[in-house]
């Protein structure tokens, strides 16, 4: 009859065998540094012509990018009726105030949507390369630490999107027309608002994968944030308020 010990020295060995089939394992050997260029060179070229493709077929959509773009000011979104709203202000028109502002901007759309894109791919690409020396603790960490920090900032630029823009910009422009001036609103000056906050609030929701990662490290720990929480939430206080391009206390909050 098997012993208890044994069953369990089986069971170690089986899952053993699973972790070295899924994270096999590789020798610590040591690659001249012009290979190590080589490979970077290789996948970096590869995120660069993926790269270009993106951007190329987003140009080819811009018009409809920029109708996205301007979307969050002519219309909300109802969570109740799962449907974009009108918001009052669809009879606001753009202006630009120079001859390629227009063309510039929509290849600014184009490419920050392509890096939007592109992103899963590069971080996959980074990935291959640094796989190789990283220990099997580190690779099993890695993989789904790199694949939250994506949708965490996907969620962020969503959340932006959907809720963020259109208060802000309903409540800006609608306190302009409030006070009396008529709305004209420069296309350049607007996407580039809209894509700084975008990226803000993609930039604000990898902080739990930050301290994530912090505590990972050794570098903190459940005492010493309680110990700086309220220094913390101060110095997070002024980060909104620098890097929110809304002078509202709503979206520096936020």
């Amino acid at each position: 009859m098997p012993s208890p010990h044994s069953e369990q020295s089986g069971s170690r060995g089986f899952f053993q065998r699973i972790q070295d089939r899924i994270f096999p394992s590789i020798d610590d050997k040591r690659m001249p540094l012009l290979v190590h260029l080589t490979e970077l060179r290789t996948r970096l070229l590869r995120a660069a012509v993926i790269m270009s493709i993106v951007f190329l077929g987003a140009f080819y959509f811009a018009p409809t990018l920029m109708t996205w773009v301007q979307a969050p000011l002519y219309s909300y979104f109802s969570p109740s009726k799962m449907a974009w709203v009108p918001s009052g202000l669809s009879d606001i028109t753009f202006i630009f105030l120079s001859p390629a502002e227009a063309f510039w901007n929509s290849i600014k759309v184009s490419a920050v949507v392509a890096t939007f894109i592109v992103m899963p791919y590069a971080l996959y690409e980074l990935w291959k390369f640094a796989e190789p020396g990283l220990r099997v603790h580190e690779r099993r960490f890695t993989l789904p630490f790199v694949t939250l920090c994506s949708t965490m900032f996907y969620l962020g630029i969503s959340f932006c999107y959907l809720v963020v823009l259109p208060f802000a910009l309903n409540f800006l422009v609608g306190y302009g027309i409030d006070a009396g001036f008529t709305p004209h609103l420069s296309i350049g000056i607007f996407v580039g608002f809209n894509l700084w906050l975008l990226l803000v609030f993609g930039l604000i929701f990898e902080l739990p994968m930050l301290m994530t990662l912090l505590a990972k490290l050794g570098l903190v720990d459940a005492p010493w944030l309680r110990k700086y929480r309220k220094w913390a939430y101060l110095c997070f206080f002024i980060m909104g308020a620098v890097l929110t391009p809304t002078p509202d206390p709503f979206n520096q909050t936020l």
